[in-house]
């Protein structure tokens, strides 16, 4: 009986363990896409000159938008992955989508040290989108 006590408290701890690992890692991840979708309303500009390349901005100015739309629209995009993220809500779709963004700011930009971020960036969604359903706890 012992040692039936100690693999359900063992188990419990276990699961108790990987929900505070799961809310540690989202509110990370939710922090930065936040932080960067916030500033992109305060900083448009900015965003635009350092992190817009040209040939996107090229195409942004084709079909109507001011290169400040953009980053607008950038910053919605963000601020919903970090909503999504906190919140749960289709977490594994906006998951999906942010390495999809992340992958072409990569294929855009070439490696630097902001890539470098982003590799994490992108394993912590990763984890996210494999992250085990609450049932299956």
């Amino acid at each position: 009986m012992n040692t039936e006590y100690h693999v359900t408290h063992s188990t419990i701890s276990m699961v108790q363990s990987l929900q505070y690992s799961y809310l540690a890692l989202r509110i990370g991840l939710a922090l930065v896409f936040l932080w960067f979708g916030i500033d992109k309303f305060l900083h448009p500009g900015y965003w635009a000159d350092a992190w817009l390349p040209r040939s996107i901005a090229d195409i942004v100015e084709r079909i109507g938008l001011s290169r400040n739309e953009f980053m607008y629209l950038n910053g919605i995009f963000e601020i919903i992955i970090g909503t999504s993220i906190i919140s749960t809500i289709f977490i594994r779709f906006f998951a999906a989508a942010a390495v999809v963004f992340l992958i072409s700011v990569f294929i855009f930009h070439g490696f630097n040290e902001i890539i470098v971020r982003d590799f994490g960036l992108i394993g912590a969604l990763v984890a996210l989108i494999l992250w085990p359903d609450r049932r299956h706890l």
